[in-house]
């Protein structure tokens, strides 16, 4: 599967669909040489290179009503929703200890998605420089602005890399690949609004006018990226959630996170052998340009 390259949307708790599909292609050894991910998708791609089958499930499902996982009181105290340090430090250290060894030895290129926050512009970490820091880095991708504070990474500071680049498709082609598998958290025919919110993200990053301009400007990217994949449908393979969503950003409820999880191993699971033949397809492309 050369020159494809795995792209991973986030979405907050809706990630538990990729997490989903990503568990059904470790059972089937289903890996691709280029992996990109930001938020959510890029935490779970990286307990999938270190092939750590269910502990995505475990770590979103099973430890979703621990007290300090999502908590309105982390957000008067420490200015984060999600705990973060239990998520990018306890969990994966003790609770459920992440697989550096496997992680770092895995033969595919992994690269993660942030936002500069005084460039307003996406910031890409991949694991052959920087996997020693996959833990903050992770962190940084996933910081939600208004729901975590900046993480500063060496000399520059980051927050979650789906504000300026939500679906890294287009970071994907620059790094050479021709074709894409991309696994979308949101329904076919989605699409991104406008924040009636842009007044007070303004005024809240008043200091950091390019990052506010990024998100105020976010529903415009995403859009256009989505329109970019419709125009070049032939080098994109989608898979994204096949009936409506129940589970929001923030979502607590183990059942439905369960519900959206099977969904996205079973719609995987349908489209194993679709997958397959299109990979061939593509390849023979390749072999013909």
């Amino acid at each position: 599967m050369d020159s494809v390259g795995l792209v991973l949307e986030g979405g907050g708790m809706r990630g538990v669909y990729t997490a989903g599909v990503l568990e059904y292609m470790m059972e089937n050894n289903l890996y691709f040489r280029y992996v990109i991910g930001v938020s959510a998708g890029a935490c779970n791609a990286a307990s999938y290179l270190s092939r750590q089958s269910g502990r995505n499930r475990t770590v979103l499902i099973d430890y979703v009503n621990h007290p300090e996982y999502i908590s309105y009181k982390n957000l008067v105290r420490k200015k984060q929703l999600f705990g973060m340090d239990l998520i990018f430090d306890e969990i994966p250290s003790t609770h459920v200890p992440f697989d550096f060894d496997t992680f770092q030895n895995a033969t595919e290129q992994f690269v993660i998605g942030t936002t500069d926050i005084f460039t307003g512009k996406p910031y890409y970490f991949n694991k052959k420089d920087d996997g020693e820091q996959i833990l903050p880095i992770l962190r940084a991708s996933s910081s939600l602005p208004f729901m975590a504070p900046p993480v500063q990474i060496n000399n520059r500071f980051h927050l979650d890399g789906g504000i300026t680049d939500p679906i890294p498709v287009h970071k994907s082609e620059a790094d050479g690949n021709h074709s894409h598998v991309v696994i979308l958290t949101r329904n076919e025919g989605y699409r991104k609004q406008k924040s009636k919110l842009s007044w007070m993200i303004q005024r809240l990053y008043r200091k950091n006018p390019a990052l506010a301009l990024a998100i105020t400007s976010r529903y415009k990217h995403y859009n256009q990226t989505l329109d970019h994949i419709e125009a070049n449908r032939e080098n994109y393979f989608i898979i994204q959630p096949s009936t409506p969503l129940e589970v929001a950003r923030i979502e607590k409820s183990q059942m439905r996170l369960t519900s959206l999880y099977n969904q996205g191993y079973a719609d995987m699971k349908k489209r194993h052998k679709e997958l397959e033949n299109w990979l061939e397809k593509r390849a023979l492309v390749k072999e013909t340009v």
